[in-house]
C-alpha cells in the first residue's frame, strides 16, 4: 500500500494517496480526510448552527416538566386507555388542556400519568370523578372509586435546588478540567476543549428548545455526563496531536496543520467505533423506556445523552482540533516554521522543474550519427591500394 504524500500546507494528499477506498483510509489513517485545512467551512457550519441554537433558547425558551414548574400530577390504572383519550377527558372536565399526559410500565401494570398545574381541592375533585366515569380504574381492593386516582402536588423547589447543583458542578468541573488539560497538555489544548464543550452544550440546550423536547432533572444529568464524554474523545486526539507535533519547530518536512490534521485521521475511526459501542446501548435503552415500561426518567436521560454524543463527536473532530491549530498558527515560532516548510517546498518544487525542463532539452539537442552503410560482399576497404 501506498503512503500518503503531502503536496501542501493544508495536508492535501497527491492523486496517488487518494485512490484507496472510504473504509481503508479510515482504518489505515493515512491523513486522506484534510479536516484542519477545511476548518473554515466547519467553522461556518458550526457557528450557523450554535447561533440558531442559542436564538431559539433566548426566544423560544425551553419546555420545563413538573419538576421545574411545579404543579399536580395525576395518575390512575391505564386500563387500555390512551394518551390521547385521558387528555381529552381531562380537558373537557377541567376547561384547560394538561402540561402532558404519559403513560408508565406496560399490561396489568400500566399507569396513566397527568401533569398540570396546581389543583385546588375542588378542582381535584373534579378530575377524579371525570376521569372515573370514564375509565372506571380500580383501587388496591377492586373497587371502583376515586381512591384509584391519586393527586400529588410537586413543588418547583425541589427542581430549582436539582438546577443550582447542577449549574455548581458544570463550573467546578470545567475549572477542573481546564487546569488539568492545561497541565497534562498545553494552554492551547485546554482553550480548544473547553470551547468545544460549551458548544457542546448550547447545541444540545438548543436542540431541546427547538424541538420542544421537555426539560426534566434527568435531562439535567444527562447534559453533565455528556461533558465527560466530549472531552475524552478530544483528549484523545489531543494526546495524538501532542505525539505527533513533537520536536516539530525542528523539521521543514510537514507543517503543524498537517500534524495535526493527520493526528485525526489516525484517532478517526476510533472516535466512530467508541460513538457507535456508546450510541448502541442507549438506543436499546430508549426502545426499553418508551415501548416496554413507559418510564419518563429513563426516556429523558436516554434522548439528552444520544443528542449529546452525536454533537461531542463532531465537535471533537471539527471544532476542537481545527481550533488548536487556529491558535497555535497565530504564534510567531509555529509561523515561522510554516514559513520555512512552504520555502523548502517551493525550492524543491523549482529544483525539479528545471530539472525536468534541462532533460527535455538536452534529448531534443541531441545528435544522431548515421551508422556506416554495411560494405558489400566482396568489396574491397576503403583507403588502401592493391598490391601490384
Amino acid at each position: 500500500m501506498s503512503e500518503s504524500i503531502d503536496t501542501g500546507s493544508t495536508g492535501t494528499l497527491a492523486p496517488a494517496a487518494q485512490k484507496h477506498g472510504l473504509f481503508s483510509r479510515l482504518y489505515t489513517g493515512t491523513g486522506a480526510f484534510d479536516i484542519v485545512g477545511k476548518r473554515k467551512i466547519y467553522y461556518a457550519v458550526t457557528a450557523v448552527v450554535v447561533v440558531i441554537c442559542a436564538l431559539s433558547i433566548l426566544i423560544r425558551g425551553f419546555s420545563f416538566s413538573i419538576d421545574f414548574e411545579g404543579g399536580s400530577r395525576v395518575s390512575f390504572p391505564a386500563n387500555g386507555a390512551t394518551t390521547s383519550e385521558a387528555s381529552a377527558v381531562f380537558t373537557e372536565a377541567m376547561g384547560f388542556a394538561p402540561a402532558s399526559v404519559n403513560t408508565a410500565g406496560s399490561g396489568a401494570a400500566e399507569t396513566m400519568q397527568i401533569q398540570t398545574v396546581t389543583l385546588d381541592i375542588p378542582q381535584t375533585l373534579q378530575a377524579q370523578e371525570a376521569l372515573l366515569a370514564a375509565f372506571h380504574p380500580v383501587d388496591s381492593n377492586g373497587q371502583e372509586t376515586t381512591n384509584a386516582i391519586s393527586v400529588s402536588a410537586v413543588s418547583s423547589t425541589w427542581g430549582d435546588e436539582v438546577t443550582k447543583k447542577a449549574l455548581l458542578a458544570l463550573i467546578v468541573f470545567m475549572v477542573i478540567v481546564g487546569i488539568y488539560i492545561a497541565i497534562r497538555f498545553e494552554r492551547d489544548m485546554a482553550i480548544a476543549a473547553l470551547f468545544a464543550v460549551v458548544l457542546d452544550l448550547i447545541v444540545t440546550a438548543g436542540l431541546y428548545s427547538i424541538v420542544g423536547f421537555e426539560v426534566g432533572p434527568a435531562t439535567v444529568i444527562g447534559l453533565l455526563t455528556i461533558l465527560g464524554y466530549s472531552l475524552y474523545d478530544t483528549v484523545v486526539v489531543f494526546d495524538k496531536v501532542e505525539e505527533n507535533t513533537e520536536g516539530i519547530l525542528h523539521l521543514k518536512r510537514r507543517t503543524y496543520a498537517e500534524q495535526a490534521n493527520l493526528a485525526i485521521n489516525q484517532t478517526l475511526m476510533r472516535s466512530i467505533n467508541t460513538s457507535l459501542t456508546t450510541i448502541l446501548p442507549i438506543i436499546s435503552l430508549m426502545v426499553i423506556a418508551v415501548w416496554m415500561l413507559g418510564v419518563g426518567t429513563l426516556k429523558d436521560l436516554s434522548l439528552v445523552l444520544l443528542i449529546g454524543i452525536l454533537v461531542g463527536t463532531y465537535s471533537s473532530i471539527f471544532t476542537a482540533t481545527p481550533l488548536l491549530v487556529s491558535l497555535k498558527e497565530r504564534q510567531s515560532d509555529v509561523k515561522a516554521h510554516n514559513e520555512k516548510v512552504l520555502q523548502r517546498r517551493a525550492v524543491a518544487a523549482e529544483k525539479a522543474a528545471a530539472a525536468q525542463s534541462g532533460a527535455g532539452e538536452q534529448v531534443r539537442g541531441a545528435s544522431f550519427k548515421v551508422p556506416p552503410a554495411k560494405p558489400q560482399p566482396g568489396a574491397r576497404p576503403k583507403g588502401k591500394k592493391k598490391r601490384p
